[in-house]
């Protein structure tokens, strides 16, 4: 598969409009795009476990979408086959007391994977240019100086801010890849009334989801914005369909196992003096009686 049509370059201008919802290429059964998927799953598995051998380099998977998109059923079904060791999840929620004493890339900073590992980002430091700006009071709230808050550049300089930060860790040996699922607004409406209509489901849902429905247009002028402003060659934005689960997440493992097969990834190296101490080692075992 062309990932690259997916692929948001730097400085490139972005009109979401331009991007299908329901693109699924030269998908057309659901059936192949899943058998590709499994063998995607196992190519993953495979790379991770070198990632996690070589201990130098990590990699860091952002997803961020309009509820209801898919985000964790595509970590779900992407990340099946990886070894949890060498795999970090976490789902960041509204900051708590601690977090809005910090910047506002605190609590993403002391989560960023560590060497050898994958760390995924349910949600991430992108909420503070998406959420924050759609609804004005929730800036307001925040524990910052009054001239901050009022600051007509505030999103331009997170913008950087973002920038720098995510440089840093390129820097430090960490790669980047931030997903965005673009789901249709009819499409996000009928997985709603599926969540109210089975009851297994009812827990995903509440009232605030269709509340936020009525901030649409908002939420992706403030989308196009982000993804424009902080889509870099060494941090890159995917914009991924998302109106067919099975196309997404199909569309998201092959970006993360190209990526990884870009890393140059390798076992460590075994020395002369470690070969000789399993030369020994081995001469013990088959002398036990």
């Amino acid at each position: 598969m062309n990932t690259d049509k997916f692929l948001i370059g730097e400085g490139a201008k972005l009109d979401l409009k331009d991007h299908p919802t329901d693109f699924t290429g030269d998908y057309t059964d659901k059936k192949e795009a899943e058998e590709d998927l499994q063998q995607n799953i196992a190519k993953l598995r495979e790379l991770q476990d070198v990632l996690y051998a070589e201990d130098k380099q990590s990699l860091l998977v952002i997803f961020q979408a309009m509820d209801a998109a898919g985000k964790d059923g595509a970590i779900e079904h992407v990340m099946s086959g990886v070894n949890p060791q060498g795999c970090h999840v976490v789902s960041f929620k509204q900051p708590s007391d601690e977090e809005l004493s910090h910047d506002f890339l605190w609590r993403c900073a002391k989560n960023a994977p560590e060497r050898g590992k994958i760390g995924i980002f349910n949600r991430s430091h992108y909420e503070e240019v998406l959420v924050v700006r759609v609804h004005p009071q929730i800036l307001a709230a925040q524990h910052l100086a009054d001239d901050i808050k009022k600051d007509k550049d505030i999103w331009k300089k997170r913008f950087k801010q973002i920038r720098n930060f995510e440089s840093n860790l390129v820097a430090s040996g960490t790669h980047i890849l931030k997903f965005f699922l673009n789901v249709s607004k009819d499409e996000q409406k009928a997985r709603f009334l599926s969540r109210i209509a089975e009851e297994e489901k009812n827990w995903k849902f509440s009232t605030g989801d269709v509340k936020e429905r009525g901030f649409w247009d908002d939420y992706m002028n403030a989308y196009t914005e982000a993804i424009a402003n902080t889509s870099t060659d060494d941090a890159p934005w995917y914009i991924i369909p998302a109106d067919k689960k099975w196309f997404t997440r199909l569309a998201v493992s092959e970006v993360i196992v190209q990526k990884l097969k870009s890393m140059k990834l390798n076992y460590p190296v075994v020395t002369e003096e470690h070969k000789v101490e399993l030369l020994e080692a081995k001469k013990m075992l088959e002398a036990e009686a």
